[in-house]
C-alpha cells in the first residue's frame, strides 16, 4: 500500500508556558501511538511541534486505509449450537443474526477444541479502518489524555455549545500529503488554513500546501519557528552571541529557558540595562526579580558577579528595536526599586530584634510557633556542636540557630520566599555577626536538592543537621510521615540531607544518638515515640541513595542489615564488602556464614560465644578454634582501626578450617554439653565474621 506523510495542527489561544513542552510531546506521541494501534502506521518518524499558539505533529508513512485483518470469533459449544443431525439450533441462529449472518454460513463454521469441549468458531475479515476514521478516534483520545494543568470551558460561535480544553481552539489542519482529512474536534472541521505570527506573518491566513511544507512555510511565510527544540536552540544561540559581544555570560537557567521558549514564536534577543545604583542590592534579589517577574536573562561578568546589563527575548523583530528595549528597561526599573526599598528597610531592624516576632508565626498547629521551633533547633545544634568540637563551636551553633529563621519576618523574604537564608546572611553581616554565623544562616537549608552543596563550615553543619533532624522528629512524632508518593513536608529530602552531611563530611555522630536527641528537645507528651520508625525511614533512604551510587542490592543489604550507627563509616564498609566478594574464599565463606546463622537461629535459647577446649573431640573443631583464636584478635584490631577491608581479608584465611568443620563435625549431637560447646564455637565464628557486614547476604 502507498503511504503519505501526515500533518495535524491545532491552532489555539496562548497555551500555559510552563506546560507547553509536555503538551507538545504528549500530543505528538499519543496521536502516533493511537494511529499505530489502528494499523494506519507501522514504524514512523514523529516530529512534534509546539509554540505558544499551536500543537502539531508530522508523521511519516501513514496509510490512507489500514489493511484488512482476519478474525476468528468463538460462538458457542458444538453441543449447544448443533442438534444431533448437525443442523443449527435456534441459539446458534440467534447468535449469527446478532452478528449480521444467517444459516448460510453454518457449513463454513470451524469446529475446534476449546478446553475439554468442542466449540464453533466463525472466521471473518475485519475491514481496515480509513485514515479519517482512525484520525478522528485518535484525535479524540489524544485531547482527552493531554496533561492539561487546568481545563477551560468556553462556548462555540453558536452560543450554545460548550467545549472543554486548555485554551479556546480556532483552527484545525489535517493533511495527508496534500489532501485534507475531513476530521472534526472541539467544534472545528479540518482544513489547510492556519495562522502565523500575529504581526509579522506575510499571509493571513496561512495556507499549508502539503504536510511536508509545514515547517518551511511556518518559518518563511508565518514568521514562526514551530518546533519547541529548534526555537529553544535559537534562543540559546542568540543569548550566547549577545552576551559574547559584551564580554559577559548569561545566567544558566534551564527552566527559564524552557518558559521563555514557550512564550515566543519568533525570538529576538535584545540587550538592555538598568542603573548601576541598583547593584548595591544583593545580586540574588535582582536576579530573582528579573527572572521570576520579567523572564529576563541577567548577565554576569567573568567572576560570576551581576552586571547592570540583561537580555530580553522579544517576540518581534522590528527594524529599530529601541522602543522595545526602552519599554523593557522602564518595566524592570520599578521591580528593582522595590527590591532596593525592601533591602534598605529590612536593614533598619536587626535579626536579633526580629526573634521575638517568631513567637507569632505558626510553624505547625501541633508543633507550636516558629519561635518555639527555633529554641528546639538551637538546643539540638548546641548539642551537636559539643559532640563535634568544643564549647566555642557549640556557642556559635546556638547563636546561628537562634538567628536562622529571623529573616522570615523581613519584607524581602516576604516578597521572595526563595531568598530565605540568603537574605539572612546579608542581614547578619550588616549586624556585624561573625562570618561563620552569617554563612550558617544561609547554609542551614542546604542541601536543598539532589547535588546541592553542603554547608561550608562546621557551624553551618551543626545548624543544618539540627534543623533537619528537628523537622523529621517533629513530623514523625505527630504521625505526618510520608505516604506513597506524598511527601508534603519534603521529609525524604531532609533525611537525604542528613545522610549526605554525615557521610561526605565524615561526622562521627551515631545516628541513634542524633534521633534520640532530636526527640528529646520536644516537650514531654507533645510527640509519640516514633524513634524506631524514623530510624527505619532514614535507613530506607540510605539504601536507595547507595544503590543510585552504583552499589549492588546485595552489598547494600549486607552492610545495612546490621544497622550501623556510624553512617560515616558505611562507604568504608561497602568498599570492604566489595573487596571481600572478589576474594576466591568469599563464596564459600558467605555460604558457610549463612549456614552458621541458620543453625544458631534454630538453637534453643541464646547461644553464648564461649567454648571449653577440653570438650573438643574432633580434629576439625580443634583446628577451627585454634585458627579463630589466632586470627580473630588481629581482625578485631583492624576493625577498631577502621581498616575494614584488611579485617575481612584476614578473616578469609578461615575458609579451609570452616569447610573442614562442616565436612567432619556434627553440631547437633545428642550430648548436650558437646552440642552447646560446638554452638558456642559457631557463635564466636559468626560474631567475628559479621562485625562489618552480614556476609550471609552475599550468598546467592
Amino acid at each position: 500500500m502507498t503511504t503519505k506523510n501526515l500533518l495535524v495542527e491545532l491552532f489555539v489561544e496562548e497555551l500555559p508556558p510552563k506546560a507547553l513542552k509536555k503538551l507538545g510531546e504528549a500530543f505528538a506521541a499519543t496521536l502516533a501511538e493511537k494511529l499505530k494501534a489502528a494499523g494506519l502506521v507501522d514504524e514512523t518518524a514523529v516530529t512534534a511541534y509546539a509554540s505558544p499558539r499551536r500543537l502539531a505533529v508530522h508523521l511519516a508513512n501513514v496509510l490512507a486505509k489500514a489493511a484488512d485483518r482476519p478474525m476468528q470469533q468463538k460462538l458457542m459449544p458444538v453441543a449447544v449450537g448443533l442438534d444431533a443431525h448437525g443442523n443449527p439450533t435456534p441459539a446458534l441462529l440467534k447468535k449469527l443474526a446478532a452478528l449480521g449472518k444467517d444459516a448460510s454460513v453454518v457449513p463454513s463454521l470451524k469446529r475446534q477444541m476449546d478446553g475439554k469441549a468442542e466449540a464453533l468458531f466463525l472466521d471473518s475479515v475485519v475491514p481496515g479502518m480509513t485514515l479519517q476514521e482512525g484520525l478522528q478516534a485518535a484525535l479524540e483520545a489524544t485531547l482527552a489524555s493531554l496533561p492539561i494543568p487546568k481545563v477551560m470551558s468556553y462556548q462555540l460561535q453558536d452560543g450554545w455549545t460548550t467545549v472543554h480544553f486548555v485554551r479556546p481552539a480556532h483552527r484545525l489542519v489535517a493533511l495527508h500529503g496534500a489532501e485534507v482529512v475531513p476530521v472534526s474536534i472541539l467544534g472545528l472541521t479540518a482544513g489547510r488554513e492556519t495562522q502565523g505570527h500575529r504581526f509579522e506573518a506575510s499571509a493571513h491566513p496561512l495556507v499549508i500546501r502539503e504536510a511536508d511544507s509545514y515547517a518551511e512555510q511556518m518559518e518563511a511565510e508565518g514568521a514562526v519557528i514551530p518546533g519547541f527544540a529548534a526555537r529553544r536552540a535559537e534562543i540559546e544561540r542568540q543569548l550566547k552571541e549577545a552576551a559574547l559581544r559584551e564580554g559577559l555570560q548569561p545566567i544558566a537557567d534551564e527552566a527559564l529557558l524552557d518558559e521563555v521558549t514557550a512564550l515566543v514564536e519568533r525570538p529576538n534577543v535584545l540587550l538592555c540595562q538598568f542603573e548601576k545604583e541598583f547593584l548595591d542590592v544583593p545580586q540574588e534579589c535582582l536576579i530573582l526579580t528579573m527572572k521570576a517577574n520579567q523572564k529576563y536573562f541577567p548577565l554576569l561578568d567573568a567572576t560570576g558577579k551581576l552586571t547592570n546589563k540583561f537580555l530580553v527575548v522579544s517576540n518581534i523583530r522590528p527594524t529599530d528595536p529601541s522602543a522595545v528595549i526602552g519599554g523593557n528597561e522602564r518595566v524592570v526599573r520599578p521591580r528593582l526599586a522595590d527590591a532596593k526599598f525592601f533591602f534598605d528597610q529590612d536593614r533598619r531592624k536587626s535579626l536579633l530584634d526580629r526573634i521575638p516576632g517568631l513567637a507569632k508565626v505558626v510553624y505547625h498547629n501541633k508543633l507550636g510557633s516558629q519561635g518555639e521551633r527555633v529554641e528546639r533547633v538551637a538546643r539540638l545544634a548546641r548539642m551537636i556542636g559539643e559532640r563535634l568540637g568544643s564549647a566555642e563551636l557549640a556557642h556559635a551553633a546556638d547563636r546561628a540557630a537562634l538567628l536562622a529563621k529571623a529573616d522570615l519576618l523581613t519584607d524581602m523574604v516576604g516578597e521572595f520566599p526563595e531568598l530565605q537564608g540568603i537574605m539572612g546572611r546579608y542581614y547578619a553581616l550588616h549586624d556585624n555577626e561573625p562570618v561563620e554565623i552569617a554563612d550558617a544562616i544561609e547554609d542551614h537549608y542546604k542541601p536543598r536538592f539532589a547535588g546541592d552543596d553542603l554547608p561550608r563550615g562546621d557551624v553551618g553543619l551543626c545548624v543544618a543537621l539540627a534543623d533537619k533532624l528537628e523537622t523529621l522528629a517533629g513530623l514523625f512524632g505527630i504521625g505526618q510521615s510520608p505516604s506513597g508518593d506524598k511527601d508534603p513536608f519534603a521529609l525524604r529530602r531532609h533525611a537525604l540531607g542528613v545522610l549526605r552531611m554525615l557521610i561526605e563530611k565524615e561526622l562521627a555522630l551515631p545516628l541513634d544518638d542524633l534521633i534520640e536527641a532530636a526527640f528529646a528537645v520536644f516537650p514531654a507528651g507533645m510527640l509519640r515515640d516514633a524513634r524506631h520508625e524514623l530510624e527505619s525511614f532514614v535507613f530506607e533512604r540510605l539504601a536507595g541513595m547507595l544503590r543510585e551510587q552504583g552499589y549492588t542490592a546485595q552489598e547494600v543489604d549486607a552492610v545495612l542489615s546490621l544497622r550501623p550507627v556510624r553512617i560515616d563509616q558505611v562507604p568504608k564498609r561497602l568498599a570492604a564488602v566489595r573487596a571481600f566478594a572478589r576474594l576466591p574464599e568469599a563464596e564459600s565463606l558467605a555460604a558457610a556464614n549463612k549456614r552458621v546463622g541458620n543453625i544458631l537461629k534454630k538453637a534453643e535459647g541464646v547461644v553464648a560465644p564461649t567454648v571449653d577446649p577440653t570438650l573438643f573431640s574432633e580434629e576439625a573443631e580443634r583446628a577451627l578454634h585454634a585458627q579463630l583464636t589466632a586470627i580473630k584478635p588481629e581482625a578485631d584490631a583492624l576493625f577498631e582501626l577502621g581498616d575494614y577491608t584488611a579485617s575481612l581479608a584476614r578473616l578469609a584465611a578461615l575458609k579451609v578450617s570452616v569447610d573442614a568443620f562442616f565436612d567432619d563435625v556434627m553440631v547437633n549431637v545428642e550430648d548436650a554439653a558437646l552440642r552447646a560447646n560446638r554452638l558456642g564455637l559457631l557463635a564466636i565464628l559468626h560474631q567475628a565474621m559479621n562485625r562489618i557486614a552480614d556476609l550471609s547476604r552475599l550468598s546467592a
